[in-house]
């Protein structure tokens, strides 16, 4: 698996020390993993890798270990306060990765804004759905229940704390790997809600997930429009315009930049 993910180019490639090794694997794990970034030769735009919880006996060593190789950001399970936050950057001991939370508890939900605000080097919150559904005590989805009726208050919640802190906001896995209509179709849910990605478990996942967070060339052509007809107002001396049949002023320019940026990260 980590000679097929070094090949893959994608926007990311997660390397998981956490619920994908069994306890009595850790150690052996952690040192393939130091071994396989070490040897280089990755083709993801970012390389982060999840450690285990702050509560576990193997958050020092995989910290120790894998904060010092050639790895983008590192993935902090079941962060649920601030002060978690700042262990972890006590730990790191000013090496300047970045870090990936994920919010998968209770505490951790309701403390988000904190969260994310803790440090300069969180870069990210992540939906945890698994680990949340126990927490809060959620039963499985039942037949013809809508998954969004379920999550839509915790994906709300969690883009809130990311925007107020001016930190991405990624969703989490969608578990069912055989439905890939249902993957693209949450991934155009979660996007339109203002999420900036999703995370794939599969490689059937990754295109029609990068093809819902990528704008399509209308909208493209759409945000340039809008902001040449902006400039062109603000010449002759207006701070708003009227484009398309509507009013558009310095909200619409913002969003208007923001799919560009979208466009751009995704064409690099």
């Amino acid at each position: 698996m980590l000679a097929r993910a070094r090949s893959t180019m994608v926007d990311e490639v997660v390397i998981d020390l956490e619920d994908s090794v069994a306890p009595a694997d850790k150690d052996a794990a952690r040192a393939m993993v130091v071994a396989a970034v070490r040897a280089g030769g990755w083709r993801a735009g970012s390389l982060a890798v999840r450690v285990n919880g702050l509560d576990t006996e193997y958050f020092a060593p995989d910290l120790a270990e894998i904060a010092g190789e050639r790895v983008d950001s590192v993935i902090i399970p079941k962060v649920e306060r601030s002060a978690d936050v700042l262990l972890v950057v006590e730990a790191l001991a000013g090496r300047p990765v970045g870090l990936q939370l994920l919010i998968e508890t209770a505490a951790g939900l309701a403390n988000a804004m904190s969260i994310a605000g803790a440090s300069p080097q969180v870069e990210t919150l992540i939906v945890g759905y698994a680990d949340l559904a126990a927490s809060l005590g959620r039963p499985p989805i039942a037949p013809g229940e809508h998954p969004r009726d379920r999550w839509g208050a915790v994906l709300h919640a969690v883009l809130v704390a990311a925007r107020a802190a001016g930190v991405q906001a990624i969703d989490g896995p969608f578990f069912d790997i055989a439905d890939v209509a249902g993957a693209r179709a949450w991934a155009d849910y979660t996007r339109s809600l203002g999420y900036d990605g999703k995370w794939a478990l599969h490689p059937t996942q990754v295109q029609p997930l990068a093809e819902a967070f990528t704008p399509s060339a209308a909208e493209l052509q759409a945000a340039t429009e809008l902001l040449a007809a902006l400039q062109a107002s603000e010449a002759g001396g207006h701070g708003a315009a009227l484009h398309g049949g509507e009013m558009i002023d310095e909200a619409s320019r913002k969003h208007a930049l923001g799919v560009l940026a979208r466009g751009a990260a995704r064409n690099a």
